[in-house]
């Protein structure tokens, strides 16, 4: 099953030498990496972009590429796209991974694309995976580059562009959105692979039943094909292999953690965690985060789940948890896999092991739900900023007591909406850093909060 390609287009696609020997070297890369098309020739997937009626189709035939976000799941085919767009249209191709390129590093590609634009050389392509991870400074630096058509900016992301791309980028680029490999296009992937890797094809495969390589791989290709290459390096002894789902099954199962990242495993596994971290067990917490780890989830998505947990769940128990918790993501943002693990792993044990208090989110959201009965009552005039004499003349500001002027820098004075006078949103848990702050609370505030 091959996808429509360009017409009168040369295609860099792998062959072998005039004897048919097959290097050491590329019979070791994974058989995924082996298979990344080159050509529309040999890319699966995503018909409603690339098939003859496909946006990018019509931008590869007019010669005329605009800068763009790919979004979409992993394994969709988002990072071979970019190649096969820069090889069709003849483009010098640069490459960045947002993980570990700073501002400096797209500042050099910038210059060098330059300097090919004073040679006459097509405007070149630069190709950001990841481009969500790049910080607000890096994308920054992307802007004048791509606003005078220094480059041609190709970002792939897994995370939604209007969350995670910056305003003025986003709005010089257009967003085209990847969907998962379907059944169609997933078997087609596997018995290209099948037929036309140097290695696989010089061997006697079949495959009898797909449902089991099509559970596993869950939409992803690249999935799709390590698990193809798991089973046939496990089982190939013979002179003929002939998959079924049972030796799928049992292969796949003993060697990959069964987690789907955009599905229910995902919401399963991070709520296991978050209640075993809630719940103050430490070793039920390291274990749904090594699942999540061997898993490949997104390590800053673990560590934005525990900068929440450190604050919703830990709270004024133990205020130096959401410093541990916001260390933590930072550290990991530097570091990365597979040492991220490490950090993740004492920040979940610590704060499975903190005192737990839910009182600053019962506390707001007490609050929330009373703004939503009255939502519209005024600020008390007395606690109104007056910089202009109109304001002032409205007694904006009137009689309002500055609490550095009286002793312990507090005054008895009403900060609610009178009708709200006397109304107590935040009740301190029982732990022993709250209950200082409870005896502090009493002593000032127990005739009008009641405490």
């Amino acid at each position: 099953m091959k996808k429509g390609a360009l017409p009168n287009k040369s295609k860099l696609n792998l062959q072998t030498n005039s004897n048919d020997t097959f290097s050491l070297m590329e019979g070791q890369k994974p058989l995924a990496e082996r298979m990344r098309p080159e050509s529309l020739n040999d890319y699966f997937g995503q018909q409603h972009l690339v098939g003859k009626s496909g946006l990018l189709y019509s931008i590869l035939k007019s010669g005329n590429i605009p800068s763009m976000i790919l979004w979409g799941p992993p394994g969709v085919g988002k990072t071979t796209l970019a190649n096969i767009l820069s090889h069709e249209l003849d483009r010098p191709f640069h490459a960045l991974s947002a993980i570990n390129s700073g501002v400096k590093d797209v500042r050099e590609v910038i210059q060098r694309a330059e300097r090919q634009h004073l040679f006459s050389q097509p405007h070149p392509i630069l190709f950001i995976d990841e481009i969500h991870r790049f910080s607000k400074s890096q994308q920054d630096a992307l802007l004048g580059a791509v606003e005078k058509g220094v480059i041609t900016l190709i970002g792939a992301t897994t995370e939604n562009p209007s969350f995670e791309v910056i305003p003025a980028l986003l709005s010089r680029m257009q967003v085209y959105v990847l969907e998962q490999l379907d059944k169609e296009d997933l078997i087609g992937l596997a018995n290209h692979a099948l037929a036309n890797d140097q290695v696989l094809s010089k061997k006697k495969i079949e495959i009898a039943e797909y449902e089991a390589l099509l559970k596993y791989s869950t939409g992803d290709g690249r999935r799709l094909l390590n698990c193809l290459e798991l089973v046939i390096n496990k089982s190939y002894e013979h002179e003929k292999l002939v998959i079924d789902n049972d030796l799928v099954e049992n292969t796949v199962q003993q060697n990959m953690v069964l987690y789907d990242k955009t599905g229910e495993q995902h919401y399963n596994v991070i709520s296991a965690f978050i209640k075993s971290v809630r719940g103050s067990d430490p070793n039920a917490a390291v274990y749904y985060l090594a699942k999540m780890v061997e898993a490949g989830e997104d390590p800053l998505f673990i560590c934005r789940r525990m900068i929440i947990l450190a604050s919703e769940d830990v709270g004024l128990a133990n205020p130096n948890a959401l410093l541990m918790a916001n260390q933590c993501f930072q550290a990991v943002h530097r570091i990365g896999y597979p040492e991220a693990r490490i950090i993740m792993s004492q920040a979940a044990i610590y704060l499975a092991c903190s005192p737990k208090s839910n009182s600053a989110y019962k506390a707001i959201g007490k609050a929330q739900e009373e703004l939503r009965k009255r939502p519209n009552e005024p600020v008390p005039l007395s606690l109104r900023n007056a910089p202009t004499k109109l304001m002032k003349s409205l007694y904006y500001g009137k009689d309002y007591q500055y609490a550095h002027d009286f002793d312990g820098n507090m005054v008895d004075e009403n900060y609610l909406p009178e009708y709200l006078e006397g109304h107590a949103f935040y009740t301190p848990s029982d732990n022993p850093n709250e209950n200082k702050l409870t005896q502090k609370i009493k002593e000032f505030w127990k005739k009008r909060y009641g405490y």
